[in-house]
């Protein structure tokens, strides 16, 4: 059986084992699952968790041990072979995650933790046995990190909702992959799985603890940010306010979340004072609490005012009926952030010197993959186009003034027609 054979072959059988657990959990709500470890370990389990590892990409953890080097050097069946080894003869230890940090848009900088290779493995195993249980109990309100679930669901529904909602309490929790408390999470999982193996596992990666340079730091709170499980933790603990919600409070409003962050679209202001009150009592039972700088009650009712979610401004635009009279209509909208980030990848991308000597055709070529993406993100609405517009006026800038560059012209801003005429239909435009 050839790579891709066996490929496909792994990957229909987790995913039959997916649907089996997932309908067992749907059809009982209550019930405990006691055997699940020797699932993980399963050889078809093993190599589907280490295709999807390798889709992924990523760089290495403590051990220095990359993707590249098992590929190419170690061999990639001598190395599930021994993850096998590892996980049946119950020796397996997670390494602490190796601790970096990303830039964020406010000039602040975003914790990380990378896994070893090894460790992604076991991991992704584990998620791909133990997910489709807790889906099954995981609300309709949660978009983020789920299968067959993104982003523009979550919009599609706030744009649902806002026929009939005009107040929005937008929400951010302070630090909250940081701050989830690893007693009260063990006990949310404890509520679906028995098996001590798979709890143990849990446990290992929960306090694995975290190595920045040569100093070694202990976690005792929260999970680490770039586990492969820490996305299904983190919905796992947000769900039992889900559950609360969809409960007790749902007549307060329509909750909408994604991963942490989360809108409630509400019909009147009383409503959504009272939502924020409500918010604030779950929060303190899991022990997280509200960001006042981040989060706020906002007033859709017409064009003047908006909020930011998902990367996306969601405002009322003026919109012109047949007979003349004018109604505000919800609409999507790159959010300023958003604006701002992709400028600063275009410049970074046409600015290095070193790239004067690559061809004006293979700088479109790298351009339009950064492109591409931004466009199918953000181009939900018809009124975006106008802000992707700008975008494609930006990259004719940073290619005109390439182009002058690369010719040594004195005038650096000139002859952007002549960079149209260069790249026209091989440049993607966002706004058509």
């Amino acid at each position: 059986m050839n790579a891709r054979k066996l490929a496909n072959y792994t990957d229909v059988k987790a995913r039959q084992l997916w649907t089996t657990l997932y309908l067992c959990a749907k059809e009982s709500p209550k019930r405990r699952f006691h055997a699940l470890y020797d699932k993980i370990y399963r050889p078809d389990i093993l190599y589907t968790a280490w295709e999807r590892v390798k889709t992924n990409g990523g760089s290495g953890g403590i051990d220095g041990q990359t993707i590249k080097e098992i590929v190419e050097e170690y061999g990639e069946k001598r190395f599930l072979n021994e993850i096998y080894l590892t996980l049946k003869r119950k020796e397996y230890h997670p390494q602490p995650v190796r601790r970096t940090y990303i830039p964020k848009a406010d000039g602040k900088q975003r914790p990380l933790g990378i896994p070893t290779i090894k460790d992604r493995v076991v991991q992704m195993a584990t998620k791909m046995v133990i997910e489709p249980i807790f889906e099954a109990d995981f609300k309709d309100c949660s978009y983020g990190f789920r299968p067959k679930r993104n982003a523009h669901q979550a919009i599609a529904q706030i744009r649902k909702a806002s026929k009939k909602a005009y107040w929005v309490v937008d929400v951010d929790i302070k630090g909250y992959f940081d701050n989830i408390n690893q007693e009260k999470l063990m006990k949310l999982v404890e509520m679906r799985i028995s098996d001590r193996r798979v709890l143990k596992l849990i446990r290992l990666w929960l306090e694995a603890g975290v190595m920045e340079g040569d100093q070694f730091h202990e976690t005792t709170l929260g999970t680490p940010q770039g586990g492969v499980i820490s996305p299904l933790l983190a919905n796992i603990y947000l769900n039992y306010m889900d559950t609360i919600w969809e409960k007790q409070f749902a007549h307060l409003g329509k909750l909408i979340r994604y991963a942490d962050d989360f809108v409630i679209m509400c019909s009147s202001k009383e409503k959504a004072i009272e939502s924020i009150r409500v918010i604030k009592s779950i929060l303190e039972k899991l022990e997280l609490t509200l960001s006042k700088e981040k989060s706020k009650l906002v007033n859709i009712w017409d064009n003047k005012e908006g909020f930011d979610f998902l990367g996306f401004h969601h405002r009322k635009f003026p919109v012109l009926n047949k007979g003349g009279s004018k109604i505000f209509v919800l609409s999507h909208i790159p959010s300023k952030k958003a604006m701002k980030n992709m400028r600063q990848k275009i410049k970074e991308y046409t600015s290095q010197r070193f790239k004067l000597f690559m061809p004006l055709e293979e700088m479109v070529i790298g351009l339009n993959q950064r492109l591409k993406g931004f466009k199918n993100y953000y181009l939900v609405s018809p009124i975006a186009k106008k802000w992707l517009n700008r975008i494609d006026w930006y990259v004719l800038e940073r290619l005109t003034l390439f182009w002058n560059k690369k010719r040594n012209k004195r005038h650096k801003h000139a002859r952007m027609g002549e960079v149209i005429t260069l790249t026209k239909g091989k440049l993607v435009k966002l706004a058509s």
